[in-house]
């Protein structure tokens, strides 16, 4: 600080003594007495603690509702779960009404017998079909005692067999299946008192149209033989159907 310089006079001096007694009393020196330097900044402030949170504000009014937004894409198929344990058994449904009785169901048949009415008259040559004229079964009517031919209707397994009597003379013949030997058969005559006899028999898958008959293989050979007290047959059956549900509705 820089101080003014006095006056000489003493009076003056009194005057200002008494002048700045009552100012330093107050602790107040006129800036025009005195001009200090600013002085050096102050360190910073501690920080504050935090204040205390504030009230909630007002809830808004409601918006009105948006616009419905688009159907977004389909998401890809999840992985097969694994199955899941089996359940426990429901318990026993109530008894159903009796149903209406169904239609009668038959199974398919074909079945024939016939015989020689007697000893044949004409000699037979190769190729011939033996004619059968008495007829013992026919019902299906597969058999045609003029022909002498089956006819096969029912597809399926067949069994035919033939019985030939045999008199004073050989005999030879086939059994034929749509104009094939299927199986052939021989008796020699070796001068034999008393009528002798020939079997045979065979197994055959036919068709609806097939065709089986006996045929004679040598015209030599042609002892069939028939006579009150023997005769000579030609039987053929059906064993089982080739048709599904074999069984046949009335």
């Amino acid at each position: 600080m820089t101080c003014i310089r006095l006056l000489p006079l003493f009076p003056s001096i009194i005057i200002l003594h008494v002048h700045f007694s009552t100012q330093l009393e107050d602790n107040k020196i006129p800036p025009s007495l005195c001009t200090g330097h600013p002085g050096i900044p102050g360190s910073p402030g501690v920080h504050g603690s935090p204040g205390q949170p504030g009230r909630d504000g007002r809830d808004g009014r409601d918006a009105a509702p948006g616009e419905k937004g688009q159907k977004g894409d389909r998401g890809e198929s999840g992985e097969t779960g694994v199955r899941g344990l089996t359940g426990d058994k429901g318990y026993a449904g109530e008894k159903g009404e009796k149903g209406q009785p169904g239609e009668c169901a038959v199974a398919p048949k074909s079945a024939f017998s016939v015989k020689l009415s007697q000893s044949l008259t004409t000699a037979l040559t190769v190729g011939d079909a033996v004619r059968f004229d008495t007829v013992l079964i026919n019902e299906q009517g597969d058999y045609n005692s003029e022909t002498g031919r089956f006819t096969c209707k029912v597809p399926g397994m067949y069994y035919f067999a033939v019985h030939a009597t045999v008199y004073r003379a050989s005999l030879q013949f086939d059994l034929m299946k749509n104009g094939h030997a299927v199986a052939s058969y021989f008796q020699f005559y070796g001068n034999w008192p008393k009528p002798a006899s020939l079997s045979g028999g065979s197994l055959l898958h036919l068709v609806p149209g097939d065709q089986v008959w006996i045929q004679m293989a040598l015209s030599e050979y042609n002892g069939f033989y028939a006579s009150t007290k023997t005769d000579s047959t030609f039987t053929g059956f059906l064993v089982y159907s080739d048709w599904k549900n074999s069984a046949v509705f009335a």
